[in-house]
């Protein structure tokens, strides 16, 4: 059964549903916004027989995750911005050997160490593979504490459906807020798919090797590579992920994620209430991008407006998918500074009349 509604922060929400969907091994090392998950963790795994390890630094950390991920294990790791950009190498490794784990990320400003603020600057990281190789990993975005929930159990199936790293990306605001969440039913470890590549020893079986190095001469890499974008383009038919709350007389939409995405439904409602008619494309997956239904969506409406905490990233995604189908108008805002629902409307204000006043218009 779910359960009951219950009152936390958004850190201790991930981590309560990663337990639920079956991870007992949990690898990581502190960075504010995200402390508050590695800390509910370190006594939580204990309850449920799992096991919980502050490495000596991050890269320690993520490649524990590398390890438990090869021994079959549900595995993850947390940490935020810099944190994730120290990860990154056994993230290239773990996609070019398959090997499913969940990272979240809670992000704060930057670049460098920046600041311990909310922030949306490692949209490129996250959905461009932050590491080196032609890899892509699957990335979520929720909106709230109980999407954080519902999809973090989401990363874990993912994850294991298609052996690859998935990341949860939220931010130092969603990592903090309290907010009443249902939890997914609890997951019977013995109910999991079973894996017949990990790496548990051989006794009674022929023996298994998981390699990152491919260095046959028979065109070895270049085989598996073209096997890994067969993987991502099943991931980018099978996974999107995507909200919209419009009407038929939109005259325009505000594309957003995460945080912002709820920043601009209470502008939206300020607007309505003005008569300008302004509807919301949300993306959940960030990669794949649900370029396909932002592109329907365009199509029906004069402008789209696009506003993120930092000073744009996703919207090349918009632009990919809108083209000339609309005007496009983009309002970031970086540094860890969070635009208030006015803020964004008059934005949206500024877009509609296209008076330039605040944010600007996108030349495609």
């Amino acid at each position: 059964m779910p359960s009951e509604k219950m009152l936390m922060n958004g850190s201790h929400v991930v981590a309560e549903a990663a337990v639920r969907a079956g991870c007992r091994y949990y690898f990581g090392y502190p960075i504010t916004p995200q402390n508050e998950l590695p800390e509910y963790l370190s006594a939580r795994m204990l309850e449920v027989g799992g096991t919980f390890i502050q490495g000596e630094s991050e890269v320690a950390s993520i490649n524990m995750v590398h390890g438990a991920s090869v021994a079959g294990g549900r595995t993850m790791t947390s940490s935020s911005s810099p944190g994730v950009s120290l990860k990154q190498e056994s993230i290239s490794y773990m996609a070019g050997m398959e090997l499913p784990a969940v990272i979240i990320n809670m992000m704060r400003g930057g670049p460098g160490l920046g600041n311990i603020a909310p922030s949306a600057a490692d949209y490129f990281q996250a959905t461009r593979g932050g590491g080196h190789g032609d890899y892509r990993t699957p990335v979520l975005a929720p909106a709230g504490c109980q999407e954080l929930a519902d999809l973090t159990s989401v990363a874990f199936d993912i994850a294991d459906k298609y052996r690859t790293p998935v990341m949860l990306l939220g931010d130092g605001l969603m990592g903090q807020v309290m907010e009443p969440v249902v939890f997914p039913d609890f997951i019977e470890l013995e109910d999991l798919p079973k894996k017949d590549w990990i790496l548990d020893g051989c006794k009674g079986r022929e023996p298994r090797a998981l390699f990152s190095m491919l260095l046959g001469q028979d065109g070895q890499l270049y085989k598996h590579n073209l096997h890994l974008q067969e993987k991502y383009d099943k991931i980018t038919a099978n996974e999107l992920r995507w909200e919209t709350k419009t009407q038929d007389d939109d005259e325009m939409i505000i594309v957003a994620y995460g945080t912002a995405a709820r920043i601009a439904e209470s502008a939206i409602e300020e607007l309505r209430a003005e008569g300008l008619n302004v509807g919301l494309f949300r993306p959940i997956t960030l990669w794949p991008y649900p370029t396909a239904p932002l592109r329907e969506l365009a199509s029906k409406v004069s402008k789209v407006a696009v506003f993120e905490l930092c000073m744009g990233q996703m919207v090349e995604d918009v632009v990919l998918s809108v083209g000339d189908r609309a005007e496009i108008h983009f309002y970031g805002m970086p540094g860890g500074i969070i635009p208030t629902p006015a803020d964004v409307a008059d934005f949206l204000r500024s877009a509609a009349t296209g008076n330039g006043k605040v944010g600007r218009r996108i030349d495609v």
